[in-house]
C-alpha cells in the first residue's frame, strides 16, 4: 500500500472504482435521521396510489396514455439514478457529496407535486373547459409533473441510501441497520399516506383547494400533497442540518490522461458492468427475478380485489369500487407489517443464519402468497351468489368474509417479504462495493438497473400475457410466483454470504440471541 502511494505511476483504476478512504462511523441517530427522509418520500407515493385514479379520470387521461405515464418510473430510474449515483460519488461541493442531491431532489418533488395537484386548475386557466370529457392542457401539466416526480424521487433516494452507507462506514451491521430503518420509514410513510388518502374530507382543512375546475377528489389530493410537501421538506431540512458530510477531495489526475473526462459517464457505466464482481452479478440476477415477481402484484393488487375477488366490473355498479377500497385496506395492512418487519430484519438474519438465507426464505414466502391468489380467486368464484334486480339485471353479491379475510391475509403477509426486498439487496450491494472499493452511488445505481428493467418488461408484456389467457390478473401473478421461487433458489445456492462483522461472528458463535 505504501509503495503504491509513493510510486509516481499508479495502475489504472477499474471503471467502477474510486479512491477509497475509510470513512469514520457515525452514531446511530444520524443514520436514523437520514433514513427518516424515506417517510416523506413514501407518503407522497401512497397518496398517488390511493387518490390518483379518480384524479386521472377527472382530467380525462386517455387509456392509451396511461401506459406511457406509468412507464416513466422505470425509464427515469434506468437513466437518472445511475447518472445521479455517478456524479454524487464525485461531487466536490463544500456541503458534501450526497446532501446537495438530496436537497435538490426534495425541491423537485415539491415542484412536481404542485404541478400534479394543480393540473386541473392550470388547465382550466389556460383554456380547458369544465365538464369536457378530455382536458388536454391539464393532461399535459399532469404528465410533466408526473415525470418530474419520478426524476426527483430517483434523484433523492439513490444519494439518500448512499449517504446511509457512507455514515455506516465499513460496518456491515450498521449498513443493514440503516437500510432496515429506511424500509421502516417507508412503511411509516405508506401508513400515513394511505390513511390520509382514505379520508375524503381532508380538503376541508384547506377549503381553497376546492375550485370550479377541481372537485372533492382533486381538492383532497391537493390538500394531501400540501401535507406531503410539508412533511418531506421539514424532515429533509432537519436531517441535512444535523448530519454533516466532509467535502470530497478527488485524487490528483494526470492532465495528459484526462481528455474528455467530463463526458465519460456512459462509457464508465458500461465499463462498470464489465468490471462487476461475481457476487454483484449474482445479486443483480436475484434482484431481477425478485422484481419480476413483485411488480405484477404491485401494479394489479387492488384491481385483483375489485375484479377477481369481488367480481365487479370497472364502471359498472359499486362492487368493483368496494373491492378497490378493500384492496386499499390490504395495502394499509401490508404497510404496517412491512414497517414492523423492517425492525426485525437484523435479528431475523442472525437467527436464520445470514441475510442471504433470510432473503431466499422470504422469496419462497412471496411465491406461496402469489400462488395463493389463485386459490382465493377460485374460492371466490365458486361461492359467488348472483342477485336479479327489479329491472332484470344480474349482479354478484360481495364475497364472504372468509374470502375477503383470506385476500387481506395475503396482503398483510406480503409485508414481510417487501421489507426485506427494500433493505437486504441494497445492504448487500453496499457491502460488496465496500470490498471492491467501488463508489456507493454508482454501485447502487447499477443495482437499480436490476429493478427498473424488470418493471419495464412487466409493464409492456403483462397486459398481452393476461389477454392470452382470457384476461384477468392471475396469469401475471403465476409468472410472479415462478420468478419468486427461482429468485429464492438462486439466493440460497449462488449468492455469497456477506463478510461477517464482529457482532455477527459473536452471535453465530454463541447460538441464538
Amino acid at each position: 500500500m505504501e509503495s503504491a502511494m509513493k510510486s509516481d505511476k499508479q495502475p489504472p483504476r477499474a471503471p467502477l472504482q474510486l479512491q477509497h478512504h475509510e470513512l469514520p462511523q457515525r452514531p446511530i441517530w444520524q443514520i436514523i435521521m437520514v433514513a427518516a427522509i424515506a417517510a416523506g418520500v413514501q407518503f407522497g407515493w401512497a397518496l398517488q396510489l390511493s387518490l390518483l385514479t379518480p384524479y386521472v379520470q377527472l382530467i380525462g387521461v386517455p387509456h392509451t396514455w396511461s401506459s406511457f405515464i406509468w412507464l416513466c418510473g422505470p425509464i427515469s430510474g434506468l437513466i437518472v439514478q445511475p447518472v445521479v449515483g455517478y456524479y454524487s460519488d464525485r461531487c466536490t461541493s463544500r456541503f458534501g457529496r450526497r446532501r446537495p442531491f438530496i436537497a435538490g431532489g426534495a425541491m423537485l418533488v415539491a415542484i412536481a407535486v404542485f404541478l400534479i395537484g394543480y393540473a386541473a386548475d392550470i388547465g382550466f386557466s389556460t383554456g380547458d373547459k369544465i365538464g369536457a370529457r378530455s382536458k388536454p392542457r391539464a393532461i399535459a401539466i399532469f404528465v410533466i409533473g408526473f415525470w418530474i416526480l419520478d426524476v426527483a424521487n430517483n434523484t433523492l433516494q439513490g444519494p439518500c441510501r448512499a449517504l446511509l452507507a457512507d455514515l455506516a462506514g465499513s460496518n456491515s451491521s450498521k449498513i443493514r441497520t440503516g437500510n432496515a430503518m429506511f424500509a421502516f420509514f417507508m412503511g411509516v410513510g405508506n401508513v400515513l399516506g394511505y390513511s390520509a388518502g382514505s379520508y375524503t374530507h381532508l380538503y376541508k382543512i384547506v377549503p381553497f383547494t376546492k375550485t370550479d375546475a377541481c372537485d372533492v377528489y382533486c381538492a383532497n389530493l391537493k390538500t394531501c400533497f400540501f401535507i406531503s410537501i410539508a412533511l418531506l421538506v421539514s424532515i429533509t431540512v432537519l436531517a441535512l442540518s444535523t448530519v454533516s458530510e466532509d467535502p470530497f477531495v478527488p485524487e490528483p489526475v494526470d492532465d495528459s490522461k484526462s481528455t474528455g473526462k467530463q463526458l465519460v459517464f456512459f462509457g464508465e457505466m458500461f465499463g462498470a458492468l464489465k468490471e462487476l464482481s461475481r457476487p454483484m452479478w449474482i445479486l443483480l440476477l436475484v434482484t431481477c427475478l425478485n422484481w419480476i415477481a413483485w411488480f405484477p402484484f404491485l401494479l394489479y393488487d387492488t384491481d385483483w380485489m375489485g375484479k377477481e375477488v369481488y367480481g365487479g366490473k370497472v364502471g359498472e355498479g359499486q362492487l368493483y369500487n368496494r373491492g378497490v377500497r378493500a384492496g386499499a385496506l390490504g395495502l394499509m395492512l401490508n404497510s404496517v407489517v412491512s414497517g414492523l418487519a423492517s425492525l426485525c430484519i437484523e435479528h431475523l438474519a442472525r437467527w436464520i443464519g445470514g441475510v442471504k438465507r433470510l432473503w431466499g426464505g422470504v422469496n419462497f414466502l412471496l411465491a406461496v402468497c402469489l400462488a395463493m391468489t389463485v386459490l382465493v380467486t377460485k374460492i371466490a368464484e365458486s361461492e359467488r351468489v348472483f342477485v336479479t334486480g327489479a329491472d332484470g339485471t344480474v349482479t354478484p353479491r360481495s364475497p364472504s368474509s372468509g374470502v375477503v379475510g383470506g385476500a387481506l391475509t395475503i396482503f398483510a403477509v406480503l409485508g414481510a417479504p417487501l421489507a426485506v426486498t427494500f433493505s437486504v439487496p441494497c445492504a448487500l450491494a453496499s457491502i460488496f462495493c465496500n470490498n471492491s472499493g467501488a463508489g456507493q452511488g454508482l454501485s447502487l445505481g447499477v443495482l437499480n438497473l436490476a429493478i427498473v428493467i424488470p418493471q419495464m418488461v412487466v409493464s409492456v408484456l403483462s397486459g398481452p400475457w393476461d389477454a392470452m389467457f382470457g384476461g384477468g390478473n392471475l396469469p401475471a401473478f403465476v409468472v410472479g410466483a415462478v420468478a419468486a421461487a427461482a429468485s429464492g433458489i438462486f439466493a440460497l445456492t449462488m449468492l455469497p454470504s456477506p463478510p461477517p462483522d464482529v457482532v455477527l461472528s459473536k452471535v453465530s458463535g454463541g447460538g441464538m440471541h
